[in-house]
């Protein structure tokens, strides 16, 4: 028996990525195939990206790239990388207005004045490009968005800030052992792993669910004295059985595979506010969004300390925010106390 694009060598169908996002998109009035074409852009920008990192040690991509971006964060030529190679692969897809990045400091605008440019994407390319250096998963956050109704094509505001339920899809690839992309399009949360023998993502991990309690929390405790009050009282509580057992520290310092991991095997992932940073550290629209649409897909939840983070109307393109997200019985816990 031979092995086509569609079937295993064990006869169990294989689905790819493209093949998934084809059967999704039915679920969108009237829709053309453009929101498919689209994704594919994401797929295959992640495909180069992680043929990189693959072979970051073999090449000169290691290290800084000498310049800072507009978070004020030095730039690793990685990122750079990721970054060019991401805007031009959206680029060319037709369907798409506007595209914004970490990276960059105002929004590219393209194919203005085309009626078929209806969304807008925006991403980190990179997230803990820092950690390529010493071989620790890395990964890149999308989130996608409609023209509101009636908006102009160069009203790139308009586009972007908009609360996250206003997301149609969004998702991330964490590039470890394997290079695994996880997306969603409101309907459930599904992996696939990228399959170097064929060169595509395939279905691996269907209808992903998270589990509604844990045992791992996950923060940067070095930072603990510089919490508010009540991170400090809810990590003693997980730590001392409150919830039923003790709570294990797992945490990684790249946000994509921090909260890969507590997809799967639930619990919760802080990154609270300090007192240098009282509105957070992480990007409200290009991580924190994409992470907490996944997790409500997925039966998780996610808040800012006080809100749902998707209910957060957004004010400016690389605004911060505290994060807090995870299983139902961690965030039930949290919202407890933070109501105390």
């Amino acid at each position: 028996m031979t092995l086509d694009a569609d079937v295993f060598r064990t006869e169990h169908r294989l689905i790819t990525v493209q093949q998934h996002i084809l059967q999704e998109q039915k679920r969108f009035p009237g829709a053309s195939g453009e929101f498919s074409w689209l994704l594919s852009g994401i797929t295959l920008a992640t495909k180069m990206i992680q043929a990189k990192v693959r072979r970051a040690g073999l090449s000169d991509i290691l290290g800084t790239h000498g310049e800072t971006n507009v978070q004020g964060e030095v730039q690793q030529k990685l990122d750079v990388y990721a970054n060019e190679v991401l805007a031009h692969c959206l680029s060319v897809r037709e369907s798409i207005g506007v595209l914004a990045s970490e990276e960059n400091e105002q929004p590219i605008m393209v194919h203005n004045n085309s009626p078929a440019a209806n969304y807008a994407v925006v991403f980190d390319p990179l997230d803990g490009s820092s950690n390529i250096d010493v071989n620790v998963s890395v990964g890149t956050t999308f989130s996608i968005l409609r023209r509101p109704e009636g908006a102009s094509l160069d009203d790139h505001e308009s586009w972007l800030l908009q609360p996250g339920r206003k997301q149609i899809a969004a998702g991330y690839v964490v590039y470890g052992s394997s290079t695994i992309l996880v997306y969603s399009v409101g309907n459930g949360v599904h992996g696939f792993t990228l399959d170097p023998a064929v060169g595509a993502y395939v279905l691996s991990h269907p209808n992903m669910r998270m589990p509604e309690q844990g045992k791992y929390y996950s923060v940067n405790e070095a930072y603990r004295d510089t919490f508010p009050p009540r991170y400090g009282e809810y990590i003693d509580r997980l730590r001392h059985g409150a919830l039923g057992h003790r709570y294990a520290s797992r945490y990684i310092g790249s946000m994509v595979a921090d909260f890969h991991r507590t997809l799967l095997k639930g619990g919760v992932f802080l990154y609270p506010p300090t007192t240098d940073r009282p509105e957070g550290k992480l990007r409200l629209l290009y991580e924190a969004n994409p992470v907490a649409f996944l997790a409500e897909q997925a039966g998780g939840k996610a808040l800012d300390g006080t809100r749902c983070v998707l209910d957060v109307q957004p004010s400016s393109i690389h605004q911060r925010t505290p994060l807090v997200v995870g299983s139902r019985v961690e965030l039930a816990e949290f919202e407890r106390i933070a109501a105390v």
